[in-house]
């Protein structure tokens, strides 16, 4: 690593500690990765990017320390809730257009049973000559 780097990972450390007391001074003492970039004074992206086990580390720490869920897992938990309930309910749509389905095929066979029995003349018994129209 070179001194840059290590420079950002001590302030990044520094950071993490002041947050997780309660006595942030630079950013708004939130348990966000975005909070710990701006409060140890680098780039989001690169606490994202090249840090990743810090940050990392950061949110285990959120975790066991003050019993708190990271605010990004509350609402990703949300977000996942409101797509099962929204894929349960397109889930039971799906069902009820597949039986309404199957019932309009069933009625379209009947209906076009009738059709063809109404559209051929019932056949004749052996002992019935049927009228021949007049010629004009």
């Amino acid at each position: 690593m070179n001194e840059q780097t290590q420079d950002e990972r001590t302030r990044i450390r520094e950071a993490m500690d002041r947050l997780l007391a309660g006595q942030a001074t630079v950013s708004n003492g939130g348990l966000t990765a975005v909070a710990l970039a701006e409060e140890a004074g680098v780039h989001r992206m690169a606490l994202h990017k090249r840090h990743v086990d810090l940050k990392n580390e950061f949110y285990q720490r959120v975790r066991s320390e003050t019993k708190q869920v990271p605010e990004s897992e509350k609402r990703l938990r949300e977000t996942v809730a409101k797509l099962k309930e929204s894929l349960a309910k397109k889930e039971a749509e799906l069902r009820e257009l597949r039986q309404q389905v199957t019932l309009l095929t069933l009625a379209n066979a009947v209906l076009t049973q009738k059709n063809e029995v109404k559209s051929e003349p019932p056949p004749l018994p052996d002992n019935v000559f049927p009228f021949r129209p007049p010629n004009t």
